[in-house]
């Protein structure tokens, strides 16, 4: 069965209630056991777009006070606020759940004068995920927010008041682990600055994805592969500057044998990538929806053995690993569903 993910994006920037997303991977609660479920939503804080938004999880107050220490050595704190609420009888055992919204320092900037605002802020999220045992960052991004917790996902939804938010991009998560635990961190999605993912499957390929990571700079913490789809996402992108489509055949190459029979100069391409690249190959049972705010991008594994499916109605572009949660929340014509084809991405675009 494996877990449910789902996702919309407005490609005119049109934003729309959360209480949409939420009703989408509703409609595929099968396909999850309750020990995780979690949204992620853009254009959520316009009020703050311009700044670092974190979400934190805190599993006492020592550790959110030592933490807000360390936020206001490098950050100026804008506001900071619980995360706000409500009574969902089924959601317990909740951490503390905390907001903040920054602005990195100018005395940091000409501190590490070498790196962007955004190396910083990963720098800081890093050190918070890895060392402030009992704090963990599950968003970082602007105008960007994560809402996750243990749970399905339609109750998380309503224990987080997503109905009362808008956004023009929101990807959905309905978990169901096999080799993980259930608990608040490990729960969908993962976020690093401006990334989000939700993934249903299995990455064979984590330890050597998770050492390759770490030459960069990253330390994965939250004991899941997911995490490392994530990170692979932003050094390949933001770091290595990469269009989506390189960085697509990077993460998801063709097979050695179909290599192999391909044109000299598309086969010399193709093997170079696998060369550089090599270690930053995903391999696995996988469907996987990735948004970095501008584009909401969509794939599977190799041989497609997880379930997506797209659609594109007017300005809203869909993906989810059923269609019914697509009719859910929007009456389809003929035409207006397609399914991805291996080895080929699916993307939304604004603009």
């Amino acid at each position: 069965m494996g877990c449910s993910i789902a996702g919309i994006i407005d490609e005119k920037g049109n934003r729309f209630s959360g209480e949409k997303i939420i009703c989408a991977i509703k409609k595929m609660y099968l396909r999850a056991n309750g020990l995780g479920g979690g949204f992620a939503g853009y254009g959520i804080y316009p009020g703050n777009k311009d700044d670092f938004c974190f979400h934190i999880i805190y599993n006492d107050e020592p550790v959110q006070k030592n933490t807000e220490n360390y936020l206001k050595h490098d950050f100026e704190i804008v506001k900071g606020e619980p995360i706000p609420t409500r009574t969902v009888k089924s959601i317990v055992n909740r951490p503390l759940l905390w907001r903040y919204f920054l602005h990195v320092k100018d005395e940091i900037k000409k501190q590490f004068y070498e790196m962007t605002e955004e190396d910083i802020v990963m720098r800081s999220v890093m050190k918070i995920n890895g060392a402030q045992t009992g704090a963990y960052v599950i968003s970082s991004g602007k105008n960007m927010g994560i809402f996750k917790g243990v749970g399905y996902a339609a109750d998380i939804g309503e224990f987080y008041k997503l109905e009362e938010y808008s956004g023009y991009c929101w990807l959905a998560h309905d978990r169901f682990p096999t080799n993980t635990p259930g608990w608040w961190g490990g729960a969908h999605p993962f976020g690093l600055l401006n990334f989000s993912i939700v993934h249903n499957g299995e990455i064979s390929s984590y330890g050597i994805n998770k050492r390759y990571l770490e030459e960069f700079g990253y330390q994965l913490t939250l004991h899941t592969d997911s995490e490392a789809i994530l990170y692979l996402f932003d050094l390949l992108l933001r770091k290595h500057k990469l269009p989506m489509s390189l960085a697509h055949k990077i993460l998801c190459p063709p097979l050695w044998s179909e290599i192999e029979k391909m044109p000299a100069d598309e086969k010399k391409f193709y093997e170079t990538l696998r060369i550089i690249y090599g270690s930053a190959l995903i391999n696995g049972p996988s469907a996987i929806i990735v948004s970095d705010g501008k584009r909401m991008f969509g794939f599977t594994d190799r041989i497609k053995l997880r379930p997506l499916v797209a659609a594109r109605n007017g300005s809203k572009f869909y993906l989810a690993s059923e269609e019914c949660a697509i009719q859910e929340v929007c009456p389809l014509k003929k035409g207006d569903v397609f399914f991805p084809k291996v080895g080929e991405p699916a993307i939304g675009s604004l603009g």
